[in-house]
């Protein structure tokens, strides 16, 4: 690896109102190197790879210099001319365009776009991937898996020489995490520089040469990957020792909350029984594309099962839409943030409250603000949302942050039944510690969760009893005491 410079960022500071985001941080990445860059959700890593990105501008005395030219970023455009891409946790493409038109898009500089030229430009920018696919198909219709790498090869079809990861694997399955690694290691080896963002530990020490830390938005240093144990990252990162959840007490199955009988729904599940019992936590896993989500969002009432009953607290129930769901005491939290959780152009306070509007309105359907402020500053302050400001636009919070909004917009529901899909994607290792200990609280309290997640160390973790599905159907049940990732996998694969 070579030690010439390819960027440089010098006395980055960025203050929103009410909140200085960045102060005063400097960073240089290498030419030809995997450089992660970790800290807390709220450390400030998302502003300041938009500052990279030319979508925030740095306060004055900060600039960015690039290795390679002496031109400048002053928008997100020059920035992608320059060698510069960026590819967000919550994948910024077009799904209603094929495979060919998200690669080629923005540098087709042509008067009229040949379709077949596209075609086999994005083929081969594939293929240099070792990805064989047909470039016809739309994107929406591939798994998030390939998805990320249509996002790589467009960077390498547009030359870039930075390439910066946001939490790549948040969604991918086990092969699709090994899969990236293996194209990084491409990347790599054609001198392109890589900023690998994560809040997985294991990726972090797997794939990089240096580790950045941000803390509350100052820089603490960089280490080299070798010379860092997780202790110590995690210590730089928190600036102390994470606590761990207290340890599962045995939970008496007396009373089902949520029963399932011979579930179908032809190509997503097929019959399911599952039961969830008051006071536990059941984690359900699989290989991505197994069913799980597809099940729960038929019992939340997305979409409608082809066969099957459904009982909660014993009685039968047709749940026809989530606005029913809700009413019968189920919450949702969904696997996709961006698209399903939250609403994007509002604030954290109308997110927080758009599942309670019912809650904060007097007879005459007027908003009582005091009762509003208090719903708000309550999920705010108990699950330690930062920056502590209602008006600021969700869009400009962290991951992390913006996931808790969404975890207090469902509990502000107070629901009997809670469902959780993926809930710790792209959350820190504090954040992560806390939903957990959130969860194992609920449960502890009465309520019944359900936590879908691809993690196997969160569902040991968080779980009482463990369901394993596989192609639709449930393949295999364990106590969590009795379960390892061995076990697991064995059912699943």
């Amino acid at each position: 690896m070579a030690d010439k410079i390819a960027v440089q960022l010098e006395h980055i500071s960025k203050t929103f109102p009410g909140v200085k985001a960045l102060n005063d941080v400097n960073l240089e990445l290498k030419e030809g190197e995997v450089h992660a860059l970790v800290g807390e959700n709220g450390a400030g890593k998302s502003t300041l790879i938009k500052i990279l990105a030319g979508v925030y501008h740095p306060d004055e005395g900060g600039k960015i210099r690039l290795g390679w030219t002496k031109e400048t970023i002053t928008d997100p455009y020059s920035a992608i001319r320059q060698g510069i891409s960026i590819i967000y946790q919550d994948i910024s493409l077009y799904p209603n365009l094929s495979i060919a038109e998200n690669i080629c898009m923005g540098k087709d500089n042509k008067r009229f776009i040949s379709h077949s030229r596209q075609e086999k430009v994005a083929a081969e920018a594939m293929k240099l991937l070792d990805i064989e696919i047909d470039t016809r198909k739309r994107l929406e219709d591939v798994s998030i898996g390939v998805q990320q790498m249509v996002a790589i090869a467009r960077a390498v079809y547009f030359e870039s020489r930075v390439i910066v990861m946001d939490e790549p694997t948040a969604s991918l399955s086990s092969g699709e995490v090994d899969k990236l690694y293996h194209i990084i290691e491409m990347l790599r080896e054609k001198n392109i520089s890589i900023l690998y963002i994560s809040h997985k530990f294991e990726e972090v020490f797997r794939v990089s040469d240096r580790i950045s830390i941000l803390r509350d938005g100052n820089y603490i240093g960089t280490f080299q990957t070798k010379e860092m144990s997780e202790d110590k990252l995690v210590v730089h990162m928190v600036g102390r020792k994470i606590d761990e959840i207290e340890e599962k007490k045995p939970v008496e199955r007396r009373v089902k909350l949520l029963e399932l009988k011979g579930y179908s729904k032809e190509g997503n599940y097929a019959d399911v029984d599952f039961t969830l019992y008051k006071g536990e936590v059941v984690g359900l896993t699989g290989l991505v594309g197994a069913g799980r989500s597809e099940l729960f969002q038929s019992v939340f009432g997305i979409t409608k099962p082809d066969t099957g009953e459904l009982f909660i607290g014993g009685d039968k129930t047709d749940i026809r839409n989530p606005q029913s769901a809700i009413k019968k005491g189920l919450a949702y939290l969904p696997e996709n943030r961006l698209t399903q959780g939250i609403i994007v152009k509002q604030s954290v306070r109308a997110n927080l409250t758009a599942t309670v509007l019912d809650k904060i309105t007097g007879k005459m359907g007027l908003l009582d603000k005091k009762r509003e402020d208090e719903l708000v500053d309550e999920y705010m302050e108990k699950l330690d949302i930062r920056p502590r400001l209602p008006e600021m636009n969700i869009e400009n919070l962290s991951g992390g942050n913006a996931q808790k909004v969404v975890v207090g917009k469902w509990l502000s529901t107070d629901p009997k039944i809670f469902i959780v899909d993926e809930p710790t994607a792209g959350v820190d290792i504090g954040a992560k510690t806390e939903i957990h200990r959130l969860l194992r609280n609920l449960a502890k309290r009465g309520m019944g969760v359900v936590v879908i997640s691809s993690e196997l160390p969160e569902i040991l973790k968080v779980s009482d009893r463990i369901v394993v599905m596989k192609k639709g159907r449930i393949v295999g049940e364990m106590k969590a005491e009795e379960a390892t990732q061995e076990k697991i996998l064995e059912k699943a694969l």
